[in-house]
């Protein structure tokens, strides 16, 4: 029987200070002013719009991404934590996470945030080697970031991740664990890693740089900074994920799940169950800062809605769920997708003589090979 999930909010913010050659995320350089008031009363509407899709459902967490959420204020940010809390209920201590990058965030502003609500940050660090973030195109230096996290640390914050990026231009595997040494030494609590891709319509696809490691090597130093990551205490939970015991990301969990979600804000994608009848939305806002901030007080401010077919269900669910090394429950596939667990025993069943899953009574997780090929595993439920 199909159940409702927990329901986060994402708050999208598209502008950064440029668009980095790698990014396909919905990111828009800043021009000469940046429309703060307009697109908090943007968001505000757009919510207010999409209320009756979540009447009454408890929000479990919150993150601002972006784009670059801390190009806003932190005045900016509360008033779009406060007018949440006045239209949904919170769940008490739920996870408000802001990401932030270290060459844009203006550092007094961290007391503010914590005073607004976040109680975590992310860091867009992506690299302590500046060869490497000069070939990267970020606008930050390796000190820049590490002053950055000890300043939000100063400031109260206790849970802070670091993304990082490997198999970089110019990256060789000693670089690559350099790079986690000085992410370890700041004391994060969780650290994102993941391979850098030449994802299509970004600047790298167009014209990819030189030196960007092999498949072999690549897998070397995700092998290596897996285990580095290891004997430092961090457990890994996902593909590219690793947290301290207890510190895992609620909000990425939330969506690994196949939990629901609002999303606000140009470009924002939400996913929310329905409790009348077990139907399941997709609904994406309109990309474009400029046209978002016209339409969004009516249903023009929607990109597009699509309702996810009952056959398209396993798919959706997998396309998440086996991105965790934990796996996940055949009894929790029932209740999030409404269909019954013999609807992919001939896929499990498949991946288990592959070696890509195992199974151990209602739990369904994937081996270690499995996880070196999650998207062809994926790609048996499609």
């Amino acid at each position: 029987m199909l159940a409702l999930p927990p329901l986060a909010l994402y708050v999208h913010v598209p502008w950064c200070v440029r668009k980095c050659p790698y990014c396909d995320f919905n990111s828009h350089a800043r021009g000469a002013g940046l429309p703060e008031r307009a697109y908090v009363e943007a968001l505000v509407a757009d919510l207010e719009q999409d209320l009756p899709l979540a009447w009454g459902r408890p929000v479990t967490s919150i993150f601002f991404g972006g784009g670059t959420p801390s190009l806003f204020s932190a005045a900016a940010i509360g008033a779009i934590l406060d007018a949440a809390a006045a239209r949904l209920p919170l769940r008490p201590g739920l996870e408000v996470t802001l990401e932030t990058n270290p060459g844009t965030a203006e550092h007094d502003r961290f007391e503010g945030y914590r005073a607004a609500g976040v109680n975590r940050l992310s860091f867009g660090v992506q690299s302590f080697d500046d060869g490497c973030l000069q070939r990267l195109g970020r606008i930050h230096d390796s000190a820049q970031a590490e002053r950055a996290v000890k300043q939000a640390q100063d400031a109260g914050f206790g849970e802070i991740n670091l993304d990082l990026m490997y198999a970089l231009p110019g990256q060789d595997l000693a670089m690559a664990l350099a790079d986690l040494e000085r992410a370890l030494a700041l004391a994060p609590t969780h650290v994102s890693h993941y391979q850098l891709t030449l994802e299509p319509n970004t600047l790298f696809a167009a014209r990819p740089p030189a030196g960007i490691p092999d498949d072999d090597s690549a897998w070397d130093i995700q092998l290596a900074c897996q285990q580095r990551l290891a004997d430092a205490g961090f457990d890994q939970y996902e593909v590219s994920a690793y947290a301290r015991p207890g510190r895992r990301c609620a909000h990425n969990l939330n969506y690994w799940r196949f939990g629901d979600y609002l999303g606000i804000g140009a470009g924002a994608h939400g996913k929310l169950t329905q409790p009348h009848d077990g139907s399941i939305l997709r609904r994406w806002k309109h990309k474009h800062p400029e046209r978002y901030l016209a339409t969004a007080a009516s249903a023009d401010r929607i990109g597009g809605d699509e309702w996810i077919a009952m056959e398209r269900r396993p798919f959706e669910y997998m396309l998440n769920a086996l991105r965790l090394v934990d796996g996940f429950d055949l009894s929790d596939f029932e209740q999030r997708t409404g269909l019954p667990r013999a609807t992919i025993a001939p896929q499990v069943d498949r991946a288990v003589a592959d070696g890509w899953l195992r199974c151990d009574g209602d739990r369904v997780q994937p081996t270690e090979l499995g996880r070196r090929f999650t998207n062809d595993a994926i790609a048996l439920f499609l």
